[in-house]
């Protein structure tokens, strides 16, 4: 429910606690004015036919009736007057000029065709031409704010009873320098003597805020506007009235404050005769509990002796984007499921509003072009008396004759005039955006405005949908669509399926109590300590004893079914949900970690208990091959994920059937310990899950070296691994280690998107992310770009760095006091770099520092190629997107890589070209969410046989292998598998042959199932999150007497995978063999095992590995490991050879998830459909 701060006189509460709104039946008189209505909207359209049509206006509305209209429009808007680059917007002219619809005039599609053809070869002087066209054809809509146009363009729209409500258009504010100069900007309108009416919104007032800091945002914002409302009330002298000041809405997300903001102002004594304005939007079911608060409020200011205020009632425009917040965080839709719904919702405000009582406290703003709609409300407040209370308002530049029409009949009219500066156009976009999908959308209104006095078939269509309406209209108080509340037990997961669990929703008032609450415990929290201390192992003796009680007591573990582990896992994802708060209070108190970095990660762990206890489902129906669980996994997580990484990696080991023995990091070993408690809450078996913390390093030896460990699974730096290894080098070890992660920025990105997303991905968490952006790459004319270094420094400097006790704090500390190369990256230049923005610590502490920007960053330089875990961001620059990912695929790690560009050959070179684990296109690089996301890296970011967490095949690495027969059957379709399998025809005993058939069917089935397709599993609107499979090269190895059928079966199923094979045999191969291996490409070599390991050694030995994972049938996997030095990123796979192409195809393929954003404002757009 809407909250109202409660330092103004609104009180917070329910609606529900209000009487309903029925008073002799206002609804009943409400629904009798239908005909009335129906006729009232006939005389305005045969009014509207004898105004002269605006010919923009026209020309926009036969443009958006082409088939390719809005395509056209809108691409033209993003892609010909957004980009700064010339070249670019050039390109998309040509690209746009084949669609120019019919509609257009003769001269103006012959100049859009002419410009298609010449922009590439003289982009500077066609495109101005081509903007200056789009100009003319929107230009009704939007004015010029320069002095020398402004002017003369108000005085011709206003003219008897037309009054102008005046919004400046801007950037986007990523910061406090973009927030002043919007603010300025609307200064300077209020001054002029011709406008004396604006709109602004208060998230365009200041830079972005913590959304769990609410009370200081508002504090904010009031300081910042205070003086605007001063200035508006300076001019109520002499006679002269105070001109007025309107706050808009847009995000549901801004509904609470804008009101709190509102009211706090009002609320100040020198503003007490001031009037001034509010937008409620009726799409929002809260928007009658807003309006009933806002009158309750507005009642007791009258009753004081203060003037009115006003709401301006509209349908709400920011749809599109509340689909995509919706979709992203798996929240319910914020506004009405339905249009009919929000048309409904529209006339419950309008009717309890006009109410002789109430419209003395609130006089009404009905803002719409719905004619019908309009007319309800005039006859309405006509029927009640109240018409000196209401007023109307339409868009400018939108069906000029009926606003002509309406206007003789009700007085006077409001125009909501959006002004621009022409340099600043393109900031434009999503106003207009939204202006032509209305145009064209058969949903709504505005499409059937030229015809309906014509057409009596687009007539009768929207007279049923205002019946429709108004037939539903009741006195009812909608609740909110939004009622998460932390304080009260989570919504159930279901416990059969795989659900994205939600992240806590801060725009919801009782969720911002619940965080102030968690962060007012946190300097006093002592959460874990306890459990610590229980773990803390001081002698080998008493580890000695934990390993081998863990052995014993998991073999129970181990023998339950698939099912029975998923109903525990299940319950530990409720309880990991159920201690949301804890986990929070715990990480922020121990890591220093803000609350809004926090809580999507305990939604990552609460995921990972759900995914894995269906993954463990699977494991059981694996077809041709039977797991076999580990005896015991060592789980070692990083201090960076105190709570989700570790959850998840013992939660995937518990999940495959292995006890569990995890040290947490030191600097988060209580984040570790409370989540530990929470699973053994859930049923797992304390000698399952045995949590250590140990005092010396030898022990930690000894834990790792340990003969009784089947595998360990590390997360932290490639260091480590080397470390690990060094202690037992055939250490079944499977890591996900560093990251040194860039994001290139295109001539053809949305800059101030890139901006954004730059800013966030470099310094969330302090830097701290494994997949936190440390290099920023800038292509061609980016470079040289004001506009984006301006808003990338903008929303850098703007960041508010304190400890997370502080809910306004959006980046904290980092773990420890700087040293080492952080404290280089902090403090030292490279030759040729420079700061962008110094960093500086900031207490005696040294943990908190503001961040930092260097720019000049050279290719090959030590901060190019050096991982620093923390808040500096490296500028590079390229002059080709090729030489930019060069530079991107040159770090020895690939972890995640980001791409800013709306061009769809770019993003499909990137795409073919990048060398990463995770790709992110046009979005953050950093909060890959399980299922959705996968994650993993390539190259020395990932160490072992091993495959992405919370991706379909995390668990299978887990554990080993023994074959079964397989079930399936069919040949394969593979041209080069079908040639194998007809040369081992021709040596492979009767059973040898029927085994590699049936395996060679399973391959082709786990093929076409699984790894030959890229799947988007998540299916979001908004958002493409696509998993698929690469091959890469792999060297298979044939030990001494092993059965060559086994070598068959096995490079099979690399050629189905289209890996890059090169083969070592111990026995010599049947001549038919051996010259399919050689048509298809693949070297043979004949080597007796000792011959093959000096072979391994010294290919192991380069710098560059050739090959980085080796396929070991037989043989011993342990002299191999000490052979190749255990070197960590050269992968080793020695499971027994089985039927399975589950378990078989994987060691050729590395898995990638892409997440790609799929909407401009929340329009679908479908740059990457055609590429992947």
């Amino acid at each position: 429910m809407t909250n109202i701060s409660t330092e103004s006189d609104v009180t917070t509460g329910n609606a529900a606690e209000h009487a309903p709104v029925s008073e002799g039946s206002p609804v009943l008189e409400a629904a009798a004015l239908a005909e009335e209505t129906i006729g009232l909207v006939r005389h305005w359209l045969t009014e509207a036919a004898k105004v002269p049509v605006d010919a923009s206006a026209e020309q926009l509305a036969g443009v958006l009736k082409d088939p390719n209209g809005l395509d056209f429009t809108v691409g033209f808007v993003d892609g010909v007057v957004r980009p700064e680059d010339l070249q670019v917007a050039a390109r998309n002219l040509a690209a746009l000029a084949p669609k120019v619809p019919a509609f257009l005039p003769w001269y103006m599609r012959s100049a859009v065709r002419l410009g298609g053809t010449t922009a590439p070869v003289l982009p500077q002087v066609v495109i101005p031409i081509a903007r200056r066209v789009l100009r003319e054809m929107v230009g009704h809509l939007i004015v010029d704010a320069t002095d020398a146009k402004l002017g003369p363009a108000i005085a011709k729209i206003r003219k008897d009873g037309i009054k102008l409500n005046v919004n400046l258009l801007g950037e986007a504010v990523l910061g406090e320098h973009e927030a002043s100069r919007r603010l300025e900007g609307t200064h300077k309108l209020l001054a002029r003597p011709d406008v004396d009416y604006v709109s602004i919104k208060v998230s365009s007032t200041v830079a972005p805020h913590s959304a769990w800091a609410f009370d200081e945002a508002v504090e904010h914002v009031v300081e910042k506007l205070t003086p605007l409302f001063a200035r508006a009330a300076s001019f109520a002298s002499g006679g002269q009235k105070a001109k007025f000041i309107n706050l808009d809405m847009e995000e549901y997300k801004d509904l609470d404050m804008t009101i709190a903001v509102f009211t706090r102002i009002l609320d100040k004594p020198e503003f007490k005769n001031l009037e001034a304005g509010i937008v409620l939007q009726a799409y929002l079911p809260d928007a009658l509990s807003a309006m009933i608060r806002l009158q309750d409020w507005a009642a007791a200011r009258r009753a004081d002796g203060g003037a009115a205020i006003k709401v301006r009632v509209v349908k709400g425009a920011n749809l599109p984007m509340e689909q995509v917040e919706a979709s992203l965080h798996d929240w319910p839709l914020a506004t009405w499921n339905t249009k009919q719904d929000s048309d409904t919702n529209y006339k419950r405000v309008i009717n309890y509003s006009l109410h002789p009582d109430r419209i003395r406290n609130i006089r009404i703003g009905v803002a719409g072009h719905n004619l019908f709609d309009i007319a309800f409300a005039w006859l309405l407040a006509k029927q009640r008396g109240v018409e000196s209370g209401i007023e109307f308002e339409m868009l400018l530049g939108m069906a000029q004759g009926q606003a002509e029409a309406v206007k003789k009949d009700v007085g006077s009219l409001l125009l909501y005039t959006p002004v621009v500066h022409p340099a600043e156009f393109d900031v434009a976009i999503a106003y207009l955006i939204r202006r032509l999908e209305e145009g064209a959308s058969q949903d709504n209104f505005m499409s059937a405005v030229f015809e309906l006095s014509e057409n009596e078939t687009l007539f009768e269509r929207e007279k049923q949908r205002f019946l429709a309406s108004l037939a539903k209209l009741d006195d009812e108080v909608p609740p909110p669509n939004r009622r998460q509340n932390r304080s009260l037990p989570a919504e159930p997961m279901p416990h059969d399926s795989f659900e994205n669990t939600p992240d806590t929703d801060p725009s919801l008032p009782a969720n911002r109590d619940w965080g102030r609450a968690i962060l007012e415990r946190v300097p006093f929290s002592t959460l874990g300590n306890a459990a610590v201390e229980a773990a803390t192992i001081n002698d080998e003796q008493t580890l000695n004893a934990v390993i081998d009680t863990a052995v014993e007591k998991g073999k129970a573990w181990g023998a339950l079914s698939g099912d029975e582990r998923a109903a525990i896992l299940h319950r530990a994802g409720d309880v990991l949900e159920a201690r949301r708060a804890e986990l929070l209070e715990v990480m922020a108190s121990e890591t220093g970690k803000t609350i809004d970095q926090g809580d999507p990660e305990v939604s990552e762990a609460v995921d990972f208990a759900h995914y894995y206890a269906e993954a463990a489902r699977k494991l059981d129906d694996v077809d041709g091959a039977t797991f076999v669980p580990a005896r015991l996994t060592v789980v070692t997580p990083p201090w960076n994920f105190p709570v989700a990484i570790p959850a998840g990696s013992t939660l995937a080991a518990l999940a495959a059937g292995s006890a569990v023995v995890i040290k947490p990091a030191k600097q988060a070993r209580r984040s570790g310990a409370v989540m530990i408690e929470a699973l053994w809450e859930a049923g797992v078996p304390r000698d399952v899950l045995t949590m250590v913390q140990l005092g010396e390093r030898e022990l930690g030896r000894q834990l790792i070296s340990h003969p009784a460990v089947d595998r360990v699974i590390l997360t932290g730096g490639y260091e480590t691994a080397e470390l690990f290894r060094s202690f037992r080098q055939d250490l079944p070890l499977l890591a996900e280690t560093s990251g040194k992660n860039a994001i290139i920025v295109t001539p053809s990105a949305d800059l101030d998107l890139a901006a954004k997303d730059v800013a966030y991905s470099a310094f969330g968490h302090a830097g701290q992310k494994c997949s936190a952006a440390s290099l920023v790459i800038l292509v061609g004319s980016v470079a040289t770009s004001k506009r984006f270094h301006n808003q990338l420094i903008d929303a850098v400097t703007s960041l508010k760095v304190g400890y997370p006790e502080d809910p306004a704090s959006q980046m904290g500390p980092i773990i420890e006091p700087a040293n080492g190369k952080l404290l280089n990256a902090l403090t030292t230049l490279g030759e040729g770099e420079s700061w962008a923005v110094e960093p500086k610590q900031l207490d005696d502490s040294g943990k908190l520092w503001s961040p930092g920007v260097r720019s000049g960053v050279r290719r090959g330089s030590y901060f190019h190629l050096t991982e620093f875990f923390g808040p500096v961001l490296g500028v590079m620059t390229a002059e080709t997107l090729e030489e930019a990912i060069a530079i991107q695929n040159q770090i020895e790690y690939g972890l995640t890589s980001g791409l800013h560009s709306l061009n769809p050959e770019e993003v499909g070179l990137w795409l073919d070209t990048v060398q990463a684990g995770n790709l992110y296109v046009n979005r953050g690089i950093t909060g890959a969410i399980v299922q959705r996301q996968p994650f993993g890296g390539w190259k020395k970011s990932a160490v072992g046989a091993g495959t992405k967490a919370g991706g379909p095949n995390y668990l299978v690495g887990l554990g080993e292998w023994v074959s079964k027969s397989s079930t399936a059957a069919g040949a394969p379709a593979h041209a080069g598998v079908r040639r194998i399998e007809q040369a081992a025809a021709g040596f492979l005993a009767a059973g040898e042959l029927e085994a590699l058939q049936r395996a060679l069917a399973s391959d082709a089935l786990a093929w076409a199932e699984e790894f030959g397709t890229a799947k988007d599993v998540s299916g979001l609107s908004a958002e493409r999150n696509i998993f698929r499979y690469r091959a890469l090269p792999v060297t298979v190895r044939l030990s001494d007497g092993e059965p060559l059928s086994r070598l068959v079966r096995t490079v099979a199923a690399g050629v189905q995978a289209g890996s890059a094979l090169t083969v070592s045999t111990a026995v010599e191969l049947p001549a038919q063999l051996r010259t399919v291996l050689s048509g298809l490409g693949i070297d043979v070599t004949v080597e007796n095992d000792a011959e093959w390991l000096a072979s391994a050694g010294k290919l192991a030995g380069t710098a560059r590995l050739a090959t980085s994972r080796i396929r070991l049938i037989g043989g011993d996997a342990k002299a191999l490991a000490e052979a190749t030095g255990g070197r960590p990123d050269l992968a080793l796979y020695f499971h027994p050879v089985t039927e399975a192409g589950r378990v078989e195809l994987l060691p050729f393929l590395h898995e990638q998830a892409i997440s790609i954003t799929a909407h401009r404002f929340g329009t679908p757009n479908f740059i990457s459909d055609g590429l992947i």
